[in-house]
């Protein structure tokens, strides 16, 4: 069974309003970054001692974290806590997405020892949760599905830690790929739907938001008693109400955990940011989405999808 519902769908730019697509699209010429409100600011530990701890035990392992290549805010209070959110099928990613700090272009091949080491790292680290990401792979046949795959099963050798996967869309490729992480399912099923349909092709050329939607669909129905979860980044543009017919779309596929944060832009190459959400915007937010029916929710400015998964997994 397919997940079918109709949207309205930006292929081209004339569909946007050109005013919209000049602010937002990064251009050749170098962009200021819209000043940050003081409930953005981190604020930094101490000691930076167990940071460098982790940073040389993946440098050691060769392995690769989403929160040093996507340039995530909280990587000092993550990484002092002892966790990291692993990044898997290397760190090029064959999209393009305007919004994202991971590198781009052709994809190396494959470190087929790299699952033997997440779980040897795992273990050193004495992890108890741990969050698989990965580049988008779409030179793969299964679109990295079988690494997935073979990650959730090498880590399942210590019994006591929880694994949640945060997944690309496998495009074209989605049955295949779920055929195969349906084998060693995780403990929760995650994959974003970043922001609204409107934008997509500005946030996520190469994407489509159906698709997205019919993937977390059809995980469900393979997996019912296994949570789905997704997330949205705020700021790009987007309207209230766009945002709670996504939350809508989100909760008929089964999503029942929702990660909402705050958009910010790496660097002035990419994405302006339009706006930024206040802390009482995401409140209301929050309100919403468990009037709608979902079980866990957690909204803020600096929340992203992977930060204090363990805890979002845990809270009842």
């Amino acid at each position: 069974m397919v997940y079918k519902k109709k949207y309205t769908k930006f292929n081209k730019t004339e569909d946007i309003d050109v005013h919209t697509i000049s602010k937002i699209l990064p251009s050749n010429v170098t962009q200021s970054i819209l000043k940050k409100p003081n409930w953005l600011k981190i604020r930094l530990p101490s000691n930076f001692n167990k940071i460098n701890k982790v940073k040389e035990i993946l440098k050691k392992n060769t392995l690769h974290s989403v929160c040093e290549e996507a340039q995530c805010p909280n990587l000092p209070e993550c990484f002092n806590q002892g966790t990291a959110t692993f990044m898997i099928l290397g760190d090029i990613c064959t999209r393009k997405c305007p919004f994202c700090a991971v590198k781009k272009g052709r994809a190396l091949a494959l470190d087929t020892e790299e699952p033997k080491k997440i779980f040897n790292t795992a273990v050193q680290l004495n992890l108890k949760y741990i969050v698989l990401t990965s580049v988008s792979r779409d030179d793969l046949k299964d679109g990295g599905a079988q690494h997935f795959s073979n990650c959730i099963y090498e880590i399942r050798k210590k019994k006591d830690i929880k694994i949640e996967i945060l997944v690309p869309d496998f495009r074209k490729k989605e049955k295949v790929a779920l055929d195969v992480i349906n084998k060693y399912p995780p403990d929760i099923f995650n994959h974003n739907i970043e922001n609204v349909p409107r934008l997509y092709s500005i946030v996520r050329p190469g994407a489509n938001y159906n698709n997205s939607l019919n993937l977390l669909y059809k995980f469900k129905n393979m997996c019912p008693k296994i949570p789905t979860k997704s997330g949205l980044m705020l700021g790009l543009g987007e309207s209230k109400q766009e945002v709670i017919d996504v939350l809508k779309d989100l909760k008929s596929v089964g999503v029942s955990v929702i990660t909402i944060g705050q958009y910010m832009q790496p660097s002035q190459n990419h994405l302006s940011v339009q706006k930024y959400v206040t802390p009482k915007e995401f409140v209301i937010l929050k309100d919403i989405a468990l009037s709608l029916g979902f079980d866990k929710v957690f909204c803020g400015p600096l929340v992203r999808s992977s930060y204090h998964a363990h805890k979002q997994y845990l809270l009842h």
